[in-house]
């Protein structure tokens, strides 16, 4: 009776994490599992996904798999971000104070993009009134995937992400995309028609519309604006600034966030999705994506400073793309290369490599030079050892109880 009680108790072990491992927050990611690289010979795409019952963590390094750039007019170049962002596995609608829709990434794509949103973060002579619409004042610098560093070299896309699905196919419903930070699914543009699942696909249209001004005094809730915009012209046609649209509902299929609740093929309970607007032409159609504010509660760690370097703070599994479960290590798996150095040593933290590690640099006498924390699994960390003076070093790797440390090898 023991050994029927057992293999019944394991086997619903196994039947929930199956069904756990199957949920569309872990098993949407296009995961690197051959080391492939991308632009500038980084790792592309998702390195790792863990998960707990909670929460779905993905770690990245916000370089695709497809080619991207050149850049026409923008000096920046895609670097390596090291992401590691917290998507609730849980999300509920904000009753409360809704959270703006800010600068930065304000989710992540399927592939581990950043996804930013309509406003370049610039307004009209800087006075903080007519923000401008990234699609047409930086829109000569987006590559042929429509995406363009930024300053700190996070590559992004501020429209649909056309290299990243095929958003002409109209005889299949659109596939989950990317995660917005408050939980909730991005997907592409054709969906059913009928929010509860029937009805042929349908390829979705925003409730934003242009007004209908002839000149910029006022804003889009009929209020004067503090400041004037230019006027409406060639150089600044309407639809150049985010307030040259107002949300007019039921005009289109979304709501003020350009989302909706909905049945989906990964949902057939429902669930509330964002999706990407394009035109007939698939051209991108403004809001783009996420706009005005989070239809749910964003999760912390995310954005503002240092967002995107989130501490995991409890114990996950990591997804492997099977059935089988995949438990984080209590130890620190990793790799050292170069060694000896010239310039830039990188440490590579194995999958199955505990989390949130710190590690420190010492000279021979004992001295601290260097510090990094919160280190993760499936990520490559440059320490930049050019301004070493060559000789040994020690390099201290801790988190918790667990302890590594392993000689370093300054080269001129």
């Amino acid at each position: 009776m023991k050994k029927i009680i057992s293999f019944f108790i394991a086997s619903l072990f196994l039947l929930q994490n199956a069904s756990a491992q199957n949920a569309p927050e872990i098993v949407s990611w296009i995961r690197n599992t051959t080391g492939a690289t991308g632009y500038n010979n980084i790792l592309s795409n998702i390195q790792i996904v863990q998960y707990s019952t909670n929460n779905v963590y993905v770690s990245c390094t916000c370089i695709p798999d497809y080619s991207i750039g050149p850049w026409n007019g923008n000096p920046n170049t895609a670097s390596n971000q090291n992401f590691v962002y917290k998507i609730t596995r849980n999300p509920i609608q904000n009753n409360g104070t809704l959270t703006a829709v800010g600068l930065g990434h304000t989710g992540v794509w399927s592939n581990g993009v950043s996804v930013f949103n309509a406003d370049d973060g610039q307004t009209y002579l800087n006075q903080g009134v007519w923000h401008r619409n990234a699609y047409f004042f930086e829109g000569a610098s987006f590559d042929n995937c429509l995406g363009h560093p930024a300053p700190n070299g996070e590559y992004h896309h501020h429209v649909n992400p056309k290299c990243l699905y095929n958003a002409a196919d109209s005889s299949v419903h659109s596939p989950i995309i990317g995660y917005a930070f408050d939980g909730f699914p991005i997907y592409g543009a054709w969906t059913y028609t009928n929010a509860n699942g029937t009805g042929p696909l349908k390829r979705m249209t925003p409730s934003y519309q242009l007004r209908n001004i002839i000149d910029r005094t006022t804003l889009p809730n009929g209020s004067p604006a503090s400041f004037p915009g230019p006027a409406i012209s060639t150089q600044f046609p309407l639809g150049c600034f985010m307030q040259d649209y107002e949300f007019i509902a039921g005009s289109g299929d979304l709501d003020i966030h350009n989302g909706r609740y909905c049945i989906t093929p990964e949902y057939p309970s429902g669930t509330y999705a964002y999706f990407v607007t394009i035109d007939s032409v698939l051209n991108p159609v403004y809001p783009y994506t996420m706009c005005d504010t989070y239809y749910g509660v964003d999760q912390p760690g995310n954005t503002g400073p240092n967002g995107g370097h989130v501490i995991i703070s409890e114990p996950t599994t990591v997804y492997n793309g099977s059935v089988g479960l995949n438990e984080n290590s209590h130890e620190i798996k990793f790799e050292l290369y170069p060694n000896p150095v010239s310039d830039y040593v990188f440490i590579y933290f194995e999958p199955q490599s505990i989390n949130n590690i710190k590690g420190e640099v010492y000279d021979p006498n004992g001295k601290l030079l260097y510090a990094i924390e919160n280190l993760q699994p499936s990520i490559a960390y440059p320490i930049d050892m050019r301004h070493f003076a060559s000789g040994n070093y020690f390099l201290r790797l801790t988190s918790g109880e667990a302890q590594s440390i392993q000689k370093i090898i300054k080269i001129k």
